[in-house]
């Protein structure tokens, strides 16, 4: 069986306006937080050890580990709250419909028995605090009337719980059972987050108003407030307290994170202000941190996750980035080690190194849509939804310049000649585009609506695939293309077709589910009745050493089978990636990367059977 050997993890969904509200445990240094329907746990010191929980139905919103770091409780926008074990294939205990809209966040109490979530009630209870093993109420919380965007658990006895939110209100509740005690309004602007320092002295709430308010922790009444001389400049979007309870960590709209001093007497004033890696465009403002041991992490808009070191902080942050949406296309680069390239529908080009992980973004000067993507040691060329074919040259981690050419309709797949690869085939609607460099040298109306299309290594040959499921194989002199052949057996439009490495054979896929290895030179079918998958096939890629073909679908597979064998021997990795594998390649004989709807890449280990 093929095994996991690394997976480049997504990095959090964020918007724009709200913060984003991570958490981790400081027993395994591990951070929590979601991207779609999945929640992610990773290891700050181990950076390619990541596990993902993909269970949820709808997109799941915030996840907070138990006290204990045993269970996991994660919420999604249905108002459903599961828990599930941190180990053993994350086995769920328990699933509660919770409130009837959207949850924004979630806490455990310090002796992990009790649960209070917050956010859009739909006019209806807007935070629900429960007992975890039986989901029965603990109380009842008036007193807000718009969604609550934060909420916390008193660490200490007696137990209390604050919550704030859109209606620029923070109130205070007393109990078990829980009862709504006092409010303040001391904001003037949505407050955003809100948190118990962890010996349950103070709470500290953060709001769009620029302004840091500090309470008493048993009796809610305000203390202090952060200074506002080196204050931030925009909303203040989430804040976490140090271990020791001394200080605290905001993030804001302004780009800056600050830690600051708060002293006995409730006041706080700035000891840093850290500064992010970035443009110093809109992605950079910062949306969500955590303080936890020694490590302060924070994370853009972009979703650069920045992670700075607290007993030092003049050194500068070690950053990591990825995927935020469906990762649609890979290359391989022909180095040692192996440099892969992704690409998503919204521009983000990602470089990887095999064994390493993350290894920078490719900033284009145009950050234009992905919709095709291909790439050679040198250059990069991808087309969008602007029916321009763009050429970047690379160099190194950076971009150079870019050309584009505009070529009148959308394009539907792109395809270079590997041996000369000014040379690329770009399939529209209804024929083809031929380019040399960025010159359109022809245009060719062929007659059927086109779906997919290759061109050969050497630039002799072009196979276009139709939505009628037929190949049609032309050979190509100067720039136009004449008809050799059509075969039929495919019974669903043609959604992707490859030569093998040696141009021997080469191989197709469609939207019913079927994939078929073609001889190249007698034009018969090599390996039949590969019909595995149980939805369309998005995505195919050979072994190096022609010896395997894999094909990824919507269904969630990947499946690998070997040429010489017939296809029932195929090898399957199931669940590659929650909704959909969109990308497939080989880095060599025995690895095969995927990506996927989840915005995660993996690799995986090929063992021989």
């Amino acid at each position: 069986m093929p095994e996991l050997s690394e997976t480049y993890a997504c990095v959090p969904s964020t918007e724009r306006g709200r913060g984003i509200l991570i958490s981790g445990d400081p027993k395994s240094n591990a951070i929590l937080y979601t991207n779609g329907r999945s929640v992610i746990i990773r290891y700050l010191h181990k950076p390619l050890e990541v596990s993902i929980y993909g269970e949820h139905a709808y997109q799941a919103t915030v996840a907070r580990f138990s006290p204990n770091g045993e269970w996991i409780a994660s919420a999604d926008v249905s108002g459903t709250v599961r828990i599930w074990g941190t180990h053993n294939d994350h086995v769920l205990k328990k699933e509660f419909r919770v409130l009837s809209g959207r949850i924004d966040d979630l806490q455990w109490s310090a002796d992990g028995m009790r649960i209070v979530v917050s956010g859009d009630g739909k006019g209806k209870s807007f935070v629900r605090a429960f007992m975890w093993d039986s989901g029965s109420n603990v109380g009842e919380f008036d007193g807000h009337s718009k969604r609550v965007l934060s909420c916390a658990f008193k660490p200490t006895r007696p137990f209390r719980i604050v919550t704030c939110g859109e209606d620029f209100l923070v109130n205070f509740y007393e109990g078990p059972p829980f009862k709504f005690k006092q409010s303040h309004r001391h904001h003037s602007n949505f407050v955003n987050c809100i948190r118990y320092s962890p010996d349950g002295s103070k709470f500290i709430s953060v709001s769009s108003d620029k302004k840091g308010v500090i309470y008493d922790g048993k009796t809610g009444e305000k203390i202090g407030e952060l200074s506002s001389e080196d204050g931030h400049k925009g909303s203040i979007y989430a804040v976490s307290w140090s271990p020791d309870s001394k200080q605290v960590l905001t993030v804001s709209a302004d780009k800056s994170a600050k830690v600051w001093e708060i002293s006995e007497d409730g006041n706080g004033k700035v000891k840093k202000t850290l500064t992010c890696p970035g443009s110093g465009g809109v992605e950079d403002m910062l949306v969500g941190c955590l303080w936890q041991n020694d490590h302060l992490v924070t994370i853009s808009l972009g979703g650069t996750v920045s992670i700075f070191s607290a007993s030092d902080l003049d050194k500068g942050p070690l950053s990591f980035s990825g995927h935020m949406k469906n990762v649609n296309s890979l290359a391989v680069l022909k180095s040692n080690p192996k440099v892969i390239l992704s690409t998503s529908y919204d521009g983000l080009i990602i470089k990887w190194i095999q064994g390493i992980g993350y290894s920078g973004r490719l900033d284009r000067k145009e950050n234009s849509q992905i919709k095709c993507f291909a790439a050679v040691e040198e250059e990069i060329v991808s087309s969008g939804f602007d029916n321009k074919i763009w050429r970047v040259s690379l160099q190194g981690d950076q971009c150079g310049d870019a050309d584009c050419v505009d070529i009148g309709s959308q394009p539907k797949d792109l395809s270079l000649s590997l041996l000369s690869p000014e040379l690329a085939l770009v399939s529209t609607d209804s024929g083809v585009v031929i380019l040399r460099g960025t010159n359109v040298v022809s245009t060719i109306n062929l007659g059927f609506p086109v779906a997919a299309s290759v061109i050969s290594p050497d630039g002799s040959e072009a196979i276009i695939g139709g939505q009628d499921g037929k190949l049609h194989i032309y050979s190509v002199t100067g720039d136009t293309l004449k008809e050799e052949a059509v075969l039929e057996k495919h019974r669903g439009a043609i959604t992707v077709i490859r030569y093998s490495p040696d141009v021997s054979m080469f191989a197709s896929g469609d939207a019913n589910r079927e994939a078929v290895v073609w001889d190249r030179a007698s034009r018969e079918v090599r390996v039949k009745n590969m019909l595995y998958h149980t939805a369309r096939i998005n995505c195919l890629a050979w072994s190096p050493d022609n010896s395997m073909v894999a094909t990824g679908s919507l269904d969630t597979c990947v499946i690998i089978y070997e040429i010489d064998k017939p296809a029932s021997s195929r090898v399957t990795i199931k669940g590659a990636h929650l909704g959909g594998v969109y990308g497939l390649a080989f880095t060599d004989d025995t690895s095969v990367v995927s990506s996927g709807e989840d915005a995660c890449v993996r690799v995986w280990k090929l063992t021989p059977q």
